[in-house]
């Protein structure tokens, strides 16, 4: 019984996932969800009580899949920079079937989950980061005088910046772009000879 309940309350949060992906957390209702399931939307209030308890475990069980998807990028990567790269198309990987833009909508109509979310995508880049800039340090690509946790937050702040559509608006800058742009500025800020030889010949090999 007791897996059967973890089953569909998984199931539900995956096809929410979808849904609020696609038409925006707004748009969607839990009788969307309900028909989209073939379940009765009870079914639904006896896992979340509410659409703001569903959107919450859906929001966190996101960060919880690209959080690990990321681990795994920094456990298998070969340089510091390559992992960066990596770690960007990752994301680009899961951003590509968003049809509207979920930070914007979070923060506009759900303003708590998106504080929660924010600190922990601040804690979790930190402190990957972090890690991500010292082993690039002690293994010279990256210089041996930068300042690792002001980077880091640097690198947090850029990362969430050009994701603001005041300043980037989506009619003139795509994402990817933007993400590879700041990536580029991010890295030749803070490279050695050898880790420009490196971050060149991934830019070469990447564009073409």
């Amino acid at each position: 019984m007791y897996i059967c309940a973890q089953i569909m309350r998984e199931n539900i949060i995956q096809k929410s996932a979808e849904l609020f992906l696609t038409l925006g957390f707004k748009s969607v209702t839990m009788d969307d969800i309900a028909n989209e399931l073939g379940i009765s939307k009870k079914t639904i209030y006896v896992h979340f009580s509410n659409k703001t308890k569903l959107v919450e475990a859906v929001t966190f069980n996101l960060f919880d899949t690209i959080c690990d998807g990321i681990d795994g990028i920094c456990t298998n990567a070969p340089n510091p920079i390559e992992e960066l790269y990596s770690i960007k198309m990752y994301v680009m990987q899961h951003l590509k079937n968003e049809k509207t833009s979920p930070q914007y909508q979070l923060k506009k109509y759900y303003p708590k989950i998106h504080a929660q979310l924010k600190f922990k995508q601040f804690e979790k880049m930190h402190s990957s980061v972090q890690e991500s800039l010292q082993h690039g340090v002690d293994t010279g690509v990256f210089r041996d005088n930068i300042d690792i946790d002001f980077i880091s937050r640097m690198y947090f702040t850029g990362m969430t910046g050009i994701k603001d559509n005041m300043f980037f608006p989506a009619e003139k800058y795509q994402m990817e772009y933007l993400m590879e742009s700041y990536l580029e500025y991010h890295l030749r800020a803070i490279v050695t000879e050898k880790g420009f030889d490196i971050l060149n010949q991934f830019i070469v090999k990447h564009q073409s």
